[in-house]
Order: structure tokens, then sequence, then C-alpha cells
């Protein structure tokens, strides 16, 4: 009898949370997210002329091939070597054709030198190739690119991580695949990097827990948020203009599972999705802690599942038309 009554108990202890979290959710969020934006950082100062222009908007017509976003905190030391090999990739695809590109660092709240670092490449190129947004606090890997993309001009346009660790020139990978399952530019599509072919390398490589800590974060994103992805979390994406249009227009989560949330909102607008085999390494200096950054996004990655699930986040799911 004991044990029943201990069995109600809990059961009704968890239906009053879960009651508690429902209400809770639909009162202190809101169906859309509020993207603020100070009116600094609607400017990116040019070195040349030292004088600060206006970003363009998403929303306005693409004026060239590629836009690169590149969110970086406090990567004063890793930003030059990755920024390097991404121009001289770039450069080289330009002189060969007529390819266009630009290039947009974006400092989420940096103290270090990196704001620095970047003009000095934005001097060297100009600012019709290389912009520097400067937040003004931190909002999160995932706020940083959003501010990126909703300033950029690009076609296609590519968010890549400040630390390097994927090889650039793997963008033609993704650039092919993208236009394999497009006929242009106003379709809806996205490419995203994959490490997923070196996940039994990394388990040779890791720590049993680790390993464990892997397995448990690839099974919750299965189970709450991406079905069709083996590999969510790599920092090599690239999408059609309308895709990053919609996507970063209603994407909510700022911090590292903001990738789980796009590729879910993706999902549900049946957008197409591909990954695509990419060269990766592990490079020293990660912004993560193994136990407390995967217990963060394991929570992020239920209540993405929770607040979709009860509608106080909401997706447009008219059938999606390219």
């Amino acid at each position: 009898m004991s044990l029943l009554c201990i069995l109600f108990t809990g059961l009704a202890i968890v239906i009053a949370f879960i009651l508690v979290l429902f209400v809770v959710q639909r009162l202190v969020t809101t169906p859309l997210p509020i993207i603020k934006r100070h009116k600094k950082e609607q400017r990116y100062f040019d070195p040349v002329i030292v004088s600060d222009a206006e970003f363009p908007s998403i929303e306005e017509e693409p004026s060239l091939d590629l836009s690169v976003i590149i969110p970086a905190f406090n990567e004063e030391k890793r930003l030059p070597i990755m920024l390097d090999e991404c121009l001289e990739f770039l450069e080289e695809k330009s002189e060969e054709s007529s390819f266009t590109y630009e290039v947009i660092v974006v400092s989420d709240g940096s103290s270090d030198g990196t704001i620095s670092v970047a003009l000095q490449y934005s001097e060297r190129h100009t600012t019709d190739k290389f912009r520097v947004m400067e937040l003004i606090e931190n909002r999160g890997k995932g706020g940083a690119v959003r501010m990126g993309m909703l300033s950029a001009r690009g076609r296609h346009l590519l968010f890549a991580d400040a630390d390097g660790a994927t090889k650039f020139s793997d963008y033609g990978k993704l650039d092919v695949t993208l236009r394999d399952i497009t006929k242009n530019w106003q379709e809806d599509a996205i490419v995203i990097g994959s490490r997923a072919h070196l996940e039994e390398e990394a388990i040779a490589s890791r720590s049993l827990f680790r390993t464990f800590l892997m397995y448990g974060f690839h099974f919750l994103v299965w189970l709450f948020a991406v079905r069709s992805v083996r590999d969510t979390q790599c920092g090599f994406k690239l999408l059609t203009r309308p895709a990053a249009r919609k996507l970063f227009n209603i994407l909510h989560v700022e911090r590292w599972a903001f990738d789980v949330e796009l590729l879910y909102i993706a999902e549900r607008l049946n957008i197409p999705i591909r990954e695509v085999a990419v060269n990766w390494k592990e490079i020293e200096g990660s912004k993560l802690t193994p136990f407390w950054s995967w217990l963060q996004m394991g929570v992020d990655l239920f209540l993405i599942w929770f607040r979709y699930t009860i509608g106080a986040w909401r997706v447009d799911l008219k059938p999606h038309r390219n």
C-alpha cells in the first residue's frame, strides 16, 4: 500500500510540475521572438574613410553571391588563422569567376581584441568585402549568427565558426549540394556540414564519460527535436536567402542549442535539408565545458519541444512552397 501511495504521490508531483511549467511558459514567452537591436549594432565602421555606414537588411534584394557570417566571442587569438584561410579561398574563387562575397564578423560582446583584429581585415579588404558588427552585450552564438544573417547581402548565406575547426574549402561541397537541390537562390534549402563520419574516430580518442554525454545528447536531439540530421552542431551551415530570412526571424534560442531549433523549424516547414561530410579537427580554446554546457543544452532541447508543443512558440505550418 505504501508503494502505491508513493507512486500516486510521485505522479501527482509530475503532473503538478507540468501544469506549472505550462502556465509559466505561456505567460513568459511570446509566439514569435522579440528581436532587440541597439542603434550601434545597425551600423558598421569603415576604417578606410573613418566613418560609419548602415547595414542592409535581409528583407532587401541580394547584391552578391555569398555572405559568410562568423560569430566571435573573445576570439582574438584564433580568429586570424580562420580568416586567413577563409579569405584566401574566397579571393581565389572570385578571381577565377564572377563570384562575389562578403564576410561579416559579429563580435558577441567580446572583451579582448577581437574587434581590433577584425577591423584590420576590414581595412585591408575594404568594407565591400569585409564588415564588422559589434554587439553591445553578449547574446550567445545563436544571437550573433542571427544579427549577421539579418544584415547580409548574399543570395546564399553561410555561417562558420571562428575557430577554423572546419576546413573552409569544404564550402565547395556544400555549394554543389545546395545547387543540386534548388533551381535558384530563391528556393528554400539548407546544406549543413557534418562530422558524423568522424564519430568512430572521436569515440576512440574520448573518455567513456564524454562518449556517454555525446550519445546522450544525440538521443535527446532525436527524441525532442530533429530526426533527419545526424550532426546538428557542426558550425558550418549554408542557407539560401529565403530560408535564412524565414528561419532567423522566428528563431528563439540564442545560445548553443540554436542549431537544433533552427533545424527543428526547418523540418516543420518542410525546408529541404542535406548533410555533407566535411573535414573537421578539434581546436584548443573551446568555450564549451563538457558536462554543464551539455546539461544546459539538454534542458534547452526539452524546452524547445515543450514550448512548441503547447503553442507558447509557434511556426507557420501552412504547406511549404518554394
